[in-house]
């Protein structure tokens, strides 16, 4: 639409004598998104983009529409019809699109305000309606869930891995990890480049939709470590480091920020950044080509428009690979990035930065990689330096040296969540001390006292005519969930009563959406996790001032349900202020103590690691 209208000559001179023509970017303005999707929801009854609302100057909306062609056809009004009509009528019968506006307005509010969330607590049954909505849904022979195209939805992989991980349900695991090995065994998975393409569009994840996104691969690189973390498979570790790869050398700023992004298309043409035909990988390869191709599926005739997408579908030793192998999809990259180019999108998002800073953490821990943490470390002090105010406030975007729109809910409770996991991969008290801070904010700015949840921008913004709460979790995670596991976290880290109070608000609210269908807020269900299983809080107290081995041990084997803290006569004082409940471990003379509690009671503490291990085994 945007080439065969936007870009029309004569379309534009219609806009620009007779409107006044706006165009929104929903990674920039993710409410005035979600307000006028709503419209466009309730008047048509499904939503898509792009997005085409007509408006008052008041923003109240009378007319809505998708896809426009330029002239009307096949049934589809027309851009410049619609345009004409809307004239006409504006000139000689404006009230009575006034009074459609008025309204469709009031429509909104109304339904807004029939929604009264009564006190209500989660029980575990809606963990297990969760799974079985899933699991019916689940395609044993491809993985994923549904038909074409297909999504990733990595928190729905992390619910059911930590479903697995609780309620020892085999089929829940069988069904998260066919999904995480078939998706890298398609051509969703850049085998040369390492990363993930935004969705499949068949079903057993070959031809993608070339798009990559920061988010999908943050979120993936979390869910691959977890699985990693919970079953012990070496080719998730393959995976991770495939898609922190691509974050090193393609979407990580000089300044160490993570751009949005790349592109499908390269030269007009989507895909022709990743495909090959198979005499062009003889011409870079020479005599191991032959090799390579048996292994990744490469033919003369190709799999997608005469070319070849790489990948391991019918290759039943995907898991083994080689380090030749290894050096011929280096060598085929240097070659790739000097053939054509992709256009790389350098918008720095806080938001999405958030959840990459928490997976890079979470890789760290789990894989050790070093990079990661000094990635993540990199990339949040970037973010305090250019996307934080002076008022502790966050923005949206960073572009070109200029930080710009005030940040809305999920800037905070992505960030926050990131904090959080880089706290307990470095026990730097400062990113917990910040969380924290951030988390004081986003209660300040956005959440209802009155009836819980949390709305979508701050109380003190730009008024639009709907204040939304988004609480469903589609492609990325809505901010109200998100803040519900980041607040549990908070609760169980610091022991800080004010947490538990606005959890416990929090979670009432959610219950009431989630009972709707539950598969369709697994991230939700994540945080209801955090409080309906028993949680496990490991306080290392260690007089050697830093992270001894025996602890990164610890790290590398940390279960979902277990919080660690790590006190030190460096960080004695802060961390009583930050979390009281320590002050109570006197720091030994030398070595560590252990002090394990469960569900807010404490044991006894205990030295060494075959000591603690045995504590944790008899939890």
């Amino acid at each position: 639409m945007a080439h065969e209208s936007f870009e029309d000559q004569e379309a534009a001179d219609v806009l620009n004598k007779f409107y006044v023509a706006i165009k929104v970017d929903r990674e920039e303005r993710p409410d005035i998104d979600s307000v006028y999707m709503s419209v466009c929801q309730a008047l048509t009854g499904s939503g898509g983009w792009p997005l085409t609302i007509i408006m008052t100057p008041e923003q109240k909306p009378f007319y809505v529409g998708t896809y426009l062609p330029k002239y009307s056809k096949w049934g589809s009004a027309g851009l410049l019809d619609v345009l004409t009509s809307i004239r006409k009528l504006w000139e000689n019968e404006k009230h009575k699109l006034l009074e459609a506006g008025d309204e469709i307005t009031g429509y909104l509010n109304k339904e807004e305000a029939a929604v009264n969330h009564e006190g209500r607590e989660p029980e575990r049954g809606l963990f297990l309606s969760a799974a079985n909505q899933l699991t019916r849904s689940f395609d044993k022979k491809w993985g994923g869930f549904g038909r074409a195209p297909k999504f990733p939805m990595p928190h729905n992989l992390l619910f059911l891995l930590r479903h697995h991980y609780f309620e020892k349900n085999k089929d829940v695991l069988l069904a998260a990890e066919k999904t995480l090995k078939q998706m890298y065994r398609g051509g969703i998975y850049d085998h040369i480049g390492g990363g993930f393409s935004r969705y499949s569009t068949d079903e057993k994840w070959l031809v993608p939709h070339f798009e990559k996104m920061l988010y999908d691969n943050a979120l993936l690189l979390y869910a691959y470590t977890e699985a990693f973390a919970i079953t012990g498979d070496d080719l998730y570790t393959k995976v991770s480091r495939g898609i922190i790869r691509y974050i090193r050398d393609v979407l990580t700023d000089e300044q160490g920020g993570f751009y949005c992004g790349q592109d499908a298309d390269s030269e007009g043409v989507e895909g022709k950044f990743y495909t090959f035909g198979k005499k062009e990988i003889k011409q870079v390869l020479n005599g191991d080509a032959d090799e390579f191709c048996d292994w990744f599926g490469i033919s003369e005739e190709g799999n997608f428009e005469g070319k070849n997408i790489p990948n391991l579908i019918d290759n039943e030793n995907y898991g083994a690979g080689s380090e030749k192998l290894e050096d011929l999809c280096k060598k085929l990259y240097d070659y790739r990035i000097t053939r054509t180019s992709l256009h790389t999108d350098d918008k720095i998002l806080t938001s999405w930065n958030g959840l990459m800073i928490g997976a890079l953490a979470k890789s760290y821990e789990v894989l050790g990689d070093a990079w990661c943490l000094e990635a993540a470390k990199n990339a949040q002090a970037f973010m305090e330096k250019n996307l934080t105010s002076e008022k502790g406030r966050l923005f949206i975007r960073y572009k070109e040296g200029q930080a710009v729109h005030d940040g809305q809910l999920d800037d905070y409770a992505f960030y926050a969540f990131g904090l959080l996991e880089l706290y307990e991969a470095s026990f730097d008290i400062k990113y917990l001390n910040i969380a924290a801070e951030i988390s004081e904010k986003m209660l300040e700015l956005f959440f209802d006292e009155d009836q819980g949840g949390f709305y979508m921008y701050a109380h003190d913004r730009d008024k639009l005519i709907s204040r939304p709460k988004e609480v469903y979790d589609g492609a990325l995670p809505s901010g109200n969930s998100v803040a519900a596991y980041v607040i549990s976290r908070l609760y169980h880290l610091t022991g800080k009563i004010k947490w538990q109070n606005v959890l416990e608000k929090q979670v009432s609210y959610l219950t009431q959406e989630v009972e709707k269908s539950p598969a369709n807020y697994c991230f939700s269900l994540l945080a209801f996790q955090s409080i309906l299983y028993p949680s496990t809080e490991i306080v290392c107290v260690s007089a050697e001032g830093s992270i001894l081995e025996e602890i990164q041990i610890l790290q590398r084997s940390r279960k979902p349900d277990v919080s660690m803290i790590l006190k030190t006569p460096q960080n004695e004082a802060a961390l009583s202020e930050a979390a009281p409940f320590t002050a109570d471990y006197p720091i030994p003379p030398a070595g560590n103590n252990y002090y394990v509690c469960r569900n807010g009671a404490c044991m006894k503490p205990v030295e060494g690691m075959d000591e603690l291990r045995k504590v944790l085994e008899s939890l």
